[in-house]
């Protein structure tokens, strides 16, 4: 299999329970829910998005196996310094290495030989996905967002991750499914401020939701 990758890089997760965990991203190309390309944003199922997963960057590009793709991930991490304890780039005890596999829609190339060669390098693999696919028992994190108008595959998780508000998916949609936590994220565009107090007011009445915030956009990570 060959894999399209818009962009590989090392990070600090900026949403949900992973928030602050230093993490290589590896954002996919291509979604089920919009070509990414503006000229077709209004025709889209998803119609907020504000990720650019089209083609492949310059630290991105197309890897013609799981292995190769898996090295250029474990790359990433040990060239940011953490080249610690071996081949594996872990100290005794040191926490594992984190993955996120995103997108786009990363469901859509992710696969279960990739996942095996990560693991084989040390990795906890994480994947976002917006649920229209089911997600391989072998991932190690699982985080839902769905999509107002997408059906819902993936109904079980580590995290659901709601971007709120949207119309005709209200949060009691959700919070009956098997996941571990419930995040409402507020809708980022013009009305971020209003959208936040909307979410917070929301958490406060149902405690079993949990704000998230992109912190990563509030300090200026990538």
């Amino acid at each position: 299999m060959t894999y399209t990758v818009k962009e590989i890089f090392y990070t600090l997760q900026g949403e949900g329970a992973q928030t602050g965990r230093a993490a290589v991203f590896c954002r996919f190309s291509g979604c089920n829910l919009w070509s990414g390309r503006e000229e077709d944003r209004s025709r889209a199922v998803c119609q907020f998005c504000d990720t650019d997963f089209v083609g492949t960057g310059p630290d991105g590009g197309r890897f013609g196996s799981a292995e190769e793709l898996a090295d250029a991930i474990d790359r990433c991490w040990e060239g940011e310094g953490r080249g610690v304890g071996g081949s594996s780039g872990r100290a005794a005890g040191s926490p594992k290495k984190y993955v996120v596999c995103t997108g786009g829609e990363p469901l859509l190339q992710v696969d279960v030989n990739l996942i095996s060669e990560l693991h084989e390098r040390g990795f906890e693999v994480a994947v976002e996905t917006n649920g229209t696919r089911p997600a391989p028992q072998s991932l190690d994190w699982i985080c839902v967002s769905p999509k107002a108008g997408a059906p819902l595959v993936q109904t079980t998780g580590s995290e659901l991750k709601l971007v709120y508000p949207q119309d005709n998916a209200p949060p009691e949609k959700f919070e009956q499914l098997d996941f571990r936590h419930f995040f409402l994220q507020p809708m980022d565009g013009p009305a971020t401020a209003a959208n936040t107090e909307r979410a917070i007011e929301y958490c406060l009445k149902h405690p079993r939701w949990r704000l998230s915030l992109q912190t990563h956009k509030l300090v200026g990570l990538r």
